[in-house]
This record gives structure tokens, C-alpha cells and sequence, in this order.
């Protein structure tokens, strides 16, 4: 593989600091932007600034990279959070003025949950029909995105589904239980853990992203996922089993949500393809 000049924005994130690492074992000359830069690997170069303040010339004062792999994106873990809506158009610019400088690639975080309510697996055709706010400006994103870079710039979607690893620094259930079981709780509130989901390492996630996205033969919507949906509360025992906790789920404390699927897990065809060229 070629080196190359990769970007990486929301650097300093719960997978964007395990993105630019994998980028650099790859051999790759990486450029970490973030607001906050501690805790980056510091093979990287390190800039510290926002990306939202509009200047139309930030794909030169970037430093021109040939690849750009977007994730910054406040409040992830907070489906609901105004933030997701109000920083749309923020992101909206940062990607139109990128493609206008003359990018040539673009990686942008995705989510399952542009898609809203599924049963079964989520291809590039799936159509999408997101119930939360989180997804709502997720999918604007993705139409945007590829509307400007069309015939401009290769456009990545890579769609990711339910991460773990490296949890105290997330905001997911399984940092949560962390957080309990040192608290001495015996139990936690907890769904019927029926619904069945892609789960994926933030290590192998990271992997998939940096691989993806300085590759050109695959593009458009990429499922970075494992393919093999597993139920929430097979995974979440799992989890408590592999940590020896003695904590455990109380289930039905809490209702399901009504935009959760029962079954949802992502078609792994294009990144098993994007991978193979890896193994």
C-alpha cells in the first residue's frame, strides 16, 4: 500500500484515537485534529483546533491530505442531545469546503441507527427512516456528503453498529457496568436483552475504518461490522464473565425502545472484501 497523507478528525474520541494508531502501524503519515489532543498516539501530527469556524481554505491549512477520515461528532452516546442537530450544518460546511479544495478522499462515521427500525441485515440499499435525533442528522449527513463529492471527490460512508473495548472511555452499557461493579452494585437495571446486535471491538473496528478508507477499489455505504448479530444479554454475560464481575442485569427494568430492532446487524460483503487484502 502506498503511503499516505491521512486526516483524522475527532482524533482524540473513543475510536478516533484507536483509528489514528491503526493508521500509523499501517505505515501511513497521519495528522490528528481535535479540540482536546491528550492520550493520541504522538507519532501523529498533533493539531490542536475546531473544524466549524466556516473557513473556506481549510483543506489547504490542513495540510492538503489525500485522505480525510471524519469523525468528529459531539455526543454520540446521547441519541437524543439538541447538539446533533445543531451542529449540522457545521458539518455540512466542513465537508463542502474539504471536497471544494480538491480532497480526494473522504471517510465519514456512520451509524446503524440512520436507519431506524430494520429487522435483519442492513445493506447500502437498505432504506433509511431514523427515529432519533442522533440518526436524523447522521443520514442528512450521508445524502450531503455524497451529493458534493459527487464526481469530485470517492466518497466512504462507513456505517458502524454496537462497539466495545476500551470501555471506561465510552458511554456505552458496557462502560456502565464497569462503572457499577466498582461501585459494589450487585445488580443493574436493565431491557429484556432479547434484541440480537452487531458487536464489534473498537480494536477490529478501527481496523476496518483505517483499511477501508485509504483503499480505493470499494466505495460508497461499507458496514464496518462483523456480520453475526448476538443478543444484547448474551453479550453483556459474556462481558461480565470474560471481567470475573459478580454484577448482574436485572432484566425488564427497562422497556425496550421502541426504535431498537429486534434483529439488526450489518451485510459485511464490501468490508470482508476490503479486508481480505489484509489478512
Amino acid at each position: 500500500m502506498k503511503k499516505k497523507k491521512v486526516l483524522v478528525t475527532g482524533a482524540g474520541g473513543y475510536i478516533g484515537r484507536h483509528v489514528v494508531k491503526t493508521l500509523l502501524d499501517l505505515g501511513m503519515e497521519v495528522s490528528a485534529v481535535d479540540i482536546r489532543l491528550d492520550g493520541i498516539d504522538q507519532r501523529a501530527e498533533l493539531i490542536e483546533m475546531s473544524l466549524f469556524d466556516g473557513d473556506e481554505d481549510i483543506y489547504e491549512k490542513l495540510g492538503k491530505p489525500d485522505v480525510c477520515i471524519h469523525m468528529a461528532w459531539r455526543n454520540g452516546f446521547n441519541h437524543a442531545a439538541d447538539s446533533h442537530m445543531e451542529d449540522l450544518s457545521a458539518h455540512y460546511t466542513f465537508v463542502k469546503n474539504m471536497v471544494a479544495g480538491g480532497l480526494p478522499s473522504l471517510s465519514v462515521m456512520g451509524s446503524m441507527h440512520e436507519v431506524g427500525y430494520w429487522e435483519g441485515a442492513i445493506d447500502e440499499n437498505t432504506p433509511t427512516n431514523p427515529r432519533s435525533m442522533y440518526g436524523i442528522s447522521k443520514n442528512a449527513l450521508r445524502q450531503a456528503a455524497f451529493l458534493l463529492g459527487e464526481n469530485k471527490t470517492n466518497i466512504k460512508w462507513l456505517r458502524a453498529y454496537y462497539i466495545l473495548g476500551d470501555d471506561e472511555r465510552s458511554g456505552s452499557i458496557f462502560g456502565k457496568i464497569i462503572k457499577w461493579e466498582r461501585e459494589g452494585q450487585e445488580k443493574f437495571p436493565f431491557t429484556s436483552g432479547k434484541n440480537r446486535y452487531d458487536f464489534i471491538t473498537v480494536d477490529e473496528l478501527a481496523k476496518q475504518i483505517a483499511c477501508a478508507s485509504i483503499q480505493d477499489e470499494v466505495s460508497g455505504i461499507i458496514n464496518c461490522c462483523t456480520g453475526k448479530p448476538v443478543s444484547l444479554a448474551d453479550r453483556v454475560m459474556q462481558f461480565i464473565e470474560e471481567h470475573n464481575f459478580k454484577i448482574r442485569p436485572e432484566y425488564g427494568a427497562f422497556p425496550d425502545r421502541a426504535y431498537d430492532s429486534p434483529e439488526i446487524y450489518g451485510d459485511a460483503t464490501k468490508i470482508n472484501k476490503i479486508m481480505s487484502k489484509w489478512s
